[in-house]
């Protein structure tokens, strides 16, 4: 470590909430107003609009507004809108605002007059934009005097980087206090903040320093592949991931509202999957909401099955075969039996030669993994997840592939984006992995229903194909 980062340190162990540059109280004033100032000001619009337009005269009119405030704030939240930007500027967002407050109050057109509900969501509408920009003046004149700025480390200290890293200085109002930089090779002297290190250090510097923003700028010195690694490791950490595209001074056709900005420079907000519960307690919800009926579907089919394994072969239906279920975790799961007897199945990749005619039929319809239903009703599995891998080739492949170690931050599953996409059986090891950390990146709850839905309808075709 550098003489700089051990001092920064030293300053970060001062006390407990005591980051550089700041008090515990403040690192607590500096907290409340990041995650309560946006909603606070929009409840705060929305009651002064509920009032002004009359909507809530009555008891009835007062339990619907309730019921309208709370979907308003959920849609804003759902949308990042209570997120606080670098850039503090409003006008990005009007548009999203506005559909935020505009499509609840459909619903109130049952119950109040159509004239209530117009005025309910014109005052709104301009209230919640004329709060958040109050509030955001507010917040850059507080900026400008060194209140409630927020700690942040550029990784990359080429020359971008540190030009990235005077602007934090020159722009007061931006709310960020630099606390240095980090990249690959030796640390540069000629800059006004120190070197914390290499990108390997980030996670470490994240929470020693209690940095909030994290700006990922374009490096000669450190490879793209291994920026990648660090950010996935580092997704967890209550810091805000930026990055700044190659190309920034080209348009990108993403949505204005969904970019942020540091002085005239476009930064891209990482997505944080895996740091707040809800993602996976969503996965989980909907892992317990279908696959029950799944099971309760296919138990027919399945009966089939096992009477026709048990028949043709003369072996148990099941089997039990141990594979790494996501994050190190090894879990025995349930599968038809399509093999004939041998001693390598747990190390032997090709199996198509010891398959009987009516396993290789399962396998290449897949039905052979309908008993994993078990395996994810008890929670040892998801439905939609990277495929899970025997130990033996699991610790091969994260030695050879590069990123295959990522794909297991998200539990198995009995079906995955890969799959779907064809990339099963005897194909390419360092697809799958990309497609399963695409997967990863950008799952979501419709990701997920897409993906089951194409996976019925390949199962659908496989059982036709069986029956025939």
């Amino acid at each position: 470590m550098t003489g700089d980062y051990q001092r920064a340190l030293a300053k970060a162990r001062a006390g407990p909430g005591v980051t550089p540059g700041g008090s515990a109280g403040t690192t607590t004033a500096r907290a409340a107003v990041r995650l309560l100032a946006l909603p606070v000001a929009d409840v705060a619009a929305l009651l002064a609009a509920a009032d002004i337009s009359g909507a809530s005269s009555n008891a009835r009119g007062r339990l619907l507004c309730a019921l309208y405030i709370a979907a308003v704030l959920v849609v804003l939240a759902a949308g990042r809108l209570h997120q606080l930007r670098i850039c503090l500027r409003v006008s990005d967002e009007v548009g999203r605002i506005l559909i935020a407050t505009t499509m609840p109050v459909l619903v109130l057109l049952a119950w109040l007059p159509a004239t209530r509900v117009l005025w309910l969501a014109l005052w709104s509408g301009g209230l919640v934009v004329v709060g958040r920009a109050v509030l955001c003046t507010a917040l850059r004149a507080a900026h400008r005097r060194g209140l409630l700025t927020e700690p942040a480390v550029v990784v990359g200290a080429g020359t971008f980087g540190a030009y990235v890293a005077e602007l934090m200085n020159e722009h007061p109002e931006l709310g960020l206090r630099p606390m240095g930089l980090l990249d690959a090779g030796p640390p540069r002297r000629d800059l006004s903040v120190p070197s914390l290190g290499g990108p390997a250090d980030l996670t470490d510097v994240v929470r020693r320093l209690g940095i909030r923003r994290v700006i990922v700028c374009f490096s000669s010195t450190c490879r793209d592949e291994d920026l990648v690694t660090v950010m996935r490791a580092s997704r967890p950490l209550r810091a805000d991931v930026y990055v700044v595209p190659r190309l920034y001074e080209l348009g990108m056709a993403v949505p204005r509202g969904c970019l942020d900005e540091l002085w005239g420079i476009p930064l891209i907000p990482l997505r944080g999957f895996g740091r707040a519960p809800v993602g996976p307690v969503l996965k989980r919800v909907l892992d317990c909401g279908i696959s029950p009926i799944l099971f309760v579907a296919a138990a027919p089919l399945m009966l089939v099955l096992a009477v026709a394994v048990r028949l043709r072969s003369g072996q148990t239906p099941l089997f039990r075969q141990a594979r790494v279920t996501g994050n190190g975790r090894v879990v025995p799961i349930m599968k038809f039996h399509t093999l004939t007897a041998h001693d390598d199945h747990d190390t032997r990749w090709t199996a198509a030669e010891h398959s009987s005619p009516l396993g290789r039929r399962l396998r290449a319809t897949h039905m052979d993994e309908l008993p994993q239903l078990v395996n994810v009703i008890r929670g040892e599995m998801s439905l939609v997840g990277p495929r899970p891998e025997r130990p033996y080739f699991a610790e091969r492949f994260s030695r050879e592939i590069p990123s295959y170690q990522d794909r297991t931050r998200m539990p198995a599953g009995m079906t995955g984006w890969a799959q779907v996409n064809g990339l099963n059986g005897d194909t390419s090891i360092f697809e799958r992995a990309r497609f399963d950390n695409y997967y990863v990146e950008y799952w979501s709850v419709w990701l997920d229903l897409v993906i089951l839905a194409r996976t019925l309808a390949a199962v659908a075709r496989g059982a036709g194909q069986v029956r025939s």
